[in-house]
This record gives structure tokens, C-alpha cells and sequence, in this order.
């Protein structure tokens, strides 16, 4: 036992002196700090790629489709809703009702209402003169 002792003890000693070490140095990355200043635009665009906070007032700005407010345009909006939904008020209460849909073309704020009668109910035709937007509204006989 003595003798396995010793010889590790002596591997041990042997094997320090091929050891080498070193000083560690501290090389900073970021230019500001006195790092590489070629690195400067890669850390540059690493953190942009990174970066997903947006400024709310710069989003109003770049991005296309969004408008700025006014009371007239909100005025309008309200205004074609409750048109829409008096219209669909009345298309329930006529069609379930006591009284029938008159068939026609009307023409009501911003959109063309046409009311025809077809095979299985009562066809209606919503277009929007602003946008050309259409829509179709099939209500069954009952």
C-alpha cells in the first residue's frame, strides 16, 4: 500500500512540471469599453435585431394603413353603424314580423340598398359607395 502511495505521489510531482499556466487577460468586446473597433457594427446590429420595443409615436408614423383620428371620420363611422344596425333591426322584425320587406333600391348615407325576393327568401345587396365594398344578405322564408 505504501508502495502505490509513492508511486502516485511521484506521478503527481512528475506530471506538475508539464503543466503550464497562463495570466488571464480581460479583452473587452465593445468598442466603447476599448474593445476591437471593428466590432462595432456587428454589436450594432446584433442589438437592433434584438431590439422589439417601438417607440408609439414613431408606430403612427411608418406604419402604412394607419390614419390619424378626427371627430368628422369617427362621426361617420358611428353614423354608418347605426345605419347597419337600424337596417338589420328592420330586416328581423319585417321578415318575422307582421309586415313585409318592400323590394326596392334604396340609398341610405354611404351605402346602396337593394331588396329583391328569390326562391328561398329575400336576397339583399349592401354595397358601400365609398370603397365598392359588397356584401350579400340571404334571409329564408319561414
Amino acid at each position: 500500500m505504501k508502495k502505490i502511495l509513492f508511486i502516485l505521489t511521484l506521478c503527481v510531482y512528475y506530471s506538475i512540471g508539464f503543466c503550464d499556466a497562463q495570466q488571464m487577460v480581460y479583452k473587452p468586446k465593445n468598442p466603447a469599453f476599448g474593445g476591437e473597433t471593428f466590432n462595432y457594427q456587428w454589436m450594432l446590429s446584433s442589438a437592433q435585431a434584438q431590439d422589439t420595443t417601438v417607440d408609439p409615436s414613431q408606430q403612427q408614423r411608418t406604419q402604412p394603413g394607419i390614419t390619424q383620428r378626427s371627430p368628422l371620420n369617427d362621426f361617420t363611422e358611428s353614423l354608418n353603424r347605426q345605419i347597419l344596425s337600424r337596417l338589420s333591426r328592420e330586416l328581423v322584425l319585417r321578415q318575422f314580423g307582421e309586415d313585409e320587406i318592400q323590394e326596392g333600391s334604396y340609398q341610405l348615407g354611404d351605402y346602396q340598398i337593394e331588396i329583391g325576393s328569390g326562391g328561398a327568401g329575400i336576397n339583399i345587396n349592401i354595397v358601400d359607395n365609398r370603397t365598392g365594398a359588397s356584401t350579400v344578405v340571404d334571409v329564408p322564408f319561414f
